[in-house]
């Protein structure tokens, strides 16, 4: 995930952040120039809140400073009619659950049509997969029932997957049965920010108090 990120998250925010600057790459951007970004990141997540890596950027955490954590922002977005407002996420994100993989098929053919071509894109992975710039091992897919994503039993969970489900390292602590089908259907829980992926395994080196929250 630490590579989907940068390469479709950070670098594309900064490439942008730089056009309305007026001083695309590798232009040199005035010292007192610099764009608020405010990223919706609540206190639940606190630890994901970062300040930018380069000058030109200052980042706000505007949920952070209301204490609002997921839960407020649910009956926040509940109180003005937007109750099915969608959890961030990138379009090929492998987190997804068949619900999003469903709603991506029925409500927009193009992007279904590049999910999908993306999908089969990384097939193989290559040598930049990773950190060590090691290849993928095996193959890789976008859906956990480890079909073409064209092909995948979107529309239930199979036998297959729900034993795939069992298997995994999470699931070694007694599992809530309707929890892990709605994480099937759903996907894993949380969204994602513009500098962090839910499945990443990020290093905490904030503490709550360095945001005035309750240890």
């Amino acid at each position: 995930m630490q590579r989907s990120t940068g390469e479709y998250k950070i670098k594309p925010i900064k490439k942008k952040v730089r056009e309305l600057l007026g001083y695309p790459y590798p232009a040199r951007i005035p010292k007192d120039l610099f764009v608020e970004q405010w990223v919706g990141i609540s206190v639940d997540e606190f630890h994901r809140a970062k300040d930018a890596d380069v000058r030109y950027m200052r980042n706000r955490h505007p949920l952070i400073d209301l204490g609002w954590s997921r839960q407020d922002c649910l009956r926040y977005l509940a109180a003005r009619d937007l109750s099915d407002t969608p959890k961030s996420a990138c379009l090929g994100c492998p987190f997804h659950g068949n619900a999003q993989w469903r709603a991506i098929r029925d409500t927009s053919p193009e992007e279904w049509h590049d999910v999908v071509e993306f999908d089969a894109a990384i097939r193989q992975g290559n040598a930049r997969a990773n950190a060590t710039g090691n290849h993928l091992l095996g193959q890789a897919f976008l859906h956990r029932s480890r079909l073409p994503l064209s092909q995948a039993p979107i529309d239930h969970v199979t036998a297959a997957e729900w034993a795939a489900r069992q298997a995994t390292p999470e699931s070694t602590a007694p599992t809530d049965t309707a929890t892990a089908e709605d994480d099937l259907e759903h996907g894993a829980g949380g969204g994602c920010s513009p500098w962090a992926c839910r499945g990443e395994g990020e290093t905490q080196t904030t503490s709550r108090e360095d945001y005035g929250l309750a240890a």
